[in-house]
């Protein structure tokens, strides 16, 4: 949006009257590598991006919560004390359930103003949820003076889209959102929520793709491969696959399809540790040669991939300076990565956004990101 803070500050005018106090934002992210096991209890290595949802925000004497959003050009409202869900899929749902979350915690004497807008494209893979709600619970908290540490955002924001929107995401999207910090990948513990931040190296660039094709998390794919994870789970007789060795796995009789998508969690664990590993020592060859197994593994075990992916990696990995390329996020569209260095990550933008919708039929937006911060609130910038 060109120049997006006057365009807010004017809509906030519009809406509420005078002006906003503080800006609220939170960024989405991309996903180094580390698919489809946050859920399963195992480890992840995603970057904040700079697409980022922002709130310019009043805080109200009341428990009334005022919201315009400027990409929907649509206002709603509720109170605080008693938070009811908006229509299925409406964008609000998500500030409401992080608004039940916190309200569940304690009582919120102060509700807020304020006008939205998102750089996260919707449905494309990049996290726009958790940006949304990151964003809402940091403004909650802020304007009602509660000291919540990251790793507490992140937990009521998961609690709020699994409880209140009805998607049974795992933790890595809030947290990333929450704690993300610039020029830094985040290895999390899925489990034990704990976390190192780990330097990436100044040449390397992550260059995200958006598919066109859009996808909800809600959908039946996404949660028969959940129900697969957990069947063999039960059936090994561990908590959670994360608990799973390849030996356990090979030892296992497990119905082919369950077996294919066990098979992908546990290795795909062991390739988010052997990726942290890689960055630490600065040998991205390594960290691209993993990332291309996360996508071949993405694709044919737990098969989640779609021509359309598959031909924006294709289409990244023919440059020369993609280290690797992979989908990120849940898979069925969305987005994909490719790591690169600096110098390339333009060729790379440029042959995607060329070859890409003649070959496909799908229009593309492509982003050249490095690791941005997470989550913050400051005074309005006058």
């Amino acid at each position: 949006m060109e120049d997006r803070p006057a365009r807010m500050v004017e809509a906030f005018a519009q809406q509420f009257g005078g002006a906003p106090t503080w800006l609220a934002r939170a960024p989405g992210r991309a996903n180094l590598i580390g698919e489809h096991t946050d859920y399963n209890e195992g480890f992840v290595l995603p970057i904040a991006i700079d697409r980022d949802l922002r709130l310019a925000l009043r805080a109200r004497p009341g428990t009334l919560v005022q919201l315009y959003s400027l990409n929907f050009d649509e206002r709603t409202d509720f109170d605080l004390d008693s938070i009811q869900p908006a229509i299925e899929g409406h964008w609000s749902n998500y500030i409401r359930g992080v608004a039940a979350q916190l309200t569940a915690r304690a009582p919120l004497e102060h509700g807020f103003d304020a006008v939205l807008h998102g750089t996260v494209p919707v449905g494309s893979g990049l996290s726009s949820s958790a940006a949304l709600e990151v964003a809402a619970a940091v403004a909650l908290a802020h304007i009602n003076a509660l000291d919540l540490t990251r790793a507490e955002i992140a937990t009521i924001c998961q609690a709020a889209e699994n409880a209140f929107v009805g998607v049974p995401c795992g933790i890595m999207d809030q947290f990333i959102a929450a704690a993300g910090q610039a020029d830094h990948a985040l290895l999390l513990d899925c489990r034990t929520l704990a976390t190192e931040q780990i330097p990436l190296p100044p040449d390397v660039r992550v260059v995200v793709s958006d598919s066109g094709v859009r996808r909800a998390l809600a959908e039946v794919g996404y949660r028969q491969r959940r129900a697969a994870c957990e069947r063999a789970a039960a059936a090994i007789g561990v908590p959670a696959l994360r608990d799973v060795t390849p030996e356990m796995l090979g030892a296992a009789i497990l119905p082919h399809e369950v077996a294919k998508r066990a098979r992908h969690v546990v290795e795909e664990n062991a390739r988010v540790l052997a990726a942290a590993a890689a960055i630490r020592r600065g040998d991205m060859v390594e960290l691209g040669r993993l990332i291309n197994a996360s996508h071949a593994s993405l694709r044919d075990l737990f098969e989640v991939s779609l021509p359309e992916l598959d031909l924006l990696v294709e289409i990244a990995r023919s440059v020369p300076g993609c280290y690797g390329a992979r989908l990120t996020g849940a898979g069925f569209g969305g987005s994909t990565i490719a790591l690169t260095t600096a110098e390339a990550a333009p060729v790379v933008a440029s042959a995607i956004e060329s070859d890409y919708p003649r070959r496909s039929g799908y229009p593309t937006n492509v982003y050249i990101c490095k690791a941005e911060q997470g989550a913050e609130v400051a005074a309005w910038p006058e």
